[in-house]
């Protein structure tokens, strides 16, 4: 997928890669998933967070982000979803709850704080996010629709959603999907070059299924 890239480049983000996710307040936020994530998230899991982790690195690697930013957005990454352990709705504000309330433990800073909070509100529907970072999470978050994997990835959505009643049957589900994708766009320059194509053709299989 990256095949433009060095092997250096590669190890040298494979290393970063593995190195955030050790780091103490990583490993808090996912044995927390890990552990008290409701059942019926099929698609808001851990695996998801750890999804929008690895292509936020990936994009902030092609960004060139700096590294203090990069870490910020990493940790945001990974605390992006945490809402989910109390609630469904408006969760993003209820993951910079649990940040503000557990990222002072591991010396953060209240300005990096609020920042890492920017970037987790920006990923609430419909997107509008206000910086480059933000950005980068946004497309990092909704990565899949440009993917091949887009369609098993949606499957677990859409049963997630069946499970509260918020959908009944994949006709309904097919038409918000092509809603969805009709109205979505990328934001950085890595994802638009990467994903657009995909997800064009993704979009094209949904209509004709109509």
């Amino acid at each position: 997928m990256f095949i433009t890239w060095s092997i250096r480049k590669i190890h040298y983000f494979s290393v970063q890669y593995s190195v955030m996710v050790q780091l103490p307040e990583s490993e808090f936020i996912l044995n927390m998933l890990k552990r008290d994530l409701a059942s019926d998230l099929y698609y808001h899991t851990v695996g998801h967070t750890l999804d929008v982790y690895e292509m936020a690195a990936l994009f902030a690697e092609r960004e060139n982000i700096t590294e203090a930013d990069k870490k910020l957005l990493l940790i945001a990454a990974l605390y992006h979803d945490s809402g989910y352990l109390h609630q469904r709705d408006d969760h993003e504000h209820r993951s910079c709850e649990i940040v503000r309330g557990v990222l002072p433990g591991f010396d953060y800073s209240q300005n990096d704080i609020e920042k890492i909070c920017h970037i987790i509100m920006a990923t609430k529907l419909p997107q509008q996010p206000h910086s480059l970072l933000e950005q980068i999470i946004c497309d990092a978050d909704l990565d899949y629709l440009g993917r091949d994997d887009f369609f098993e990835i949606g499957n677990r959505l859409y049963r997630e959603m069946q499970a509260v009643g918020r959908i009944d049957n994949e006709d309904d589900w097919n038409k918000i999907q092509i809603d969805f994708l009709q109205k979505h766009q990328y934001f950085t320059n890595v994802a638009k070059t990467l994903r657009n194509t995909k997800k064009a053709e993704n979009l094209n299989i949904l209509l004709s299924k109509l």
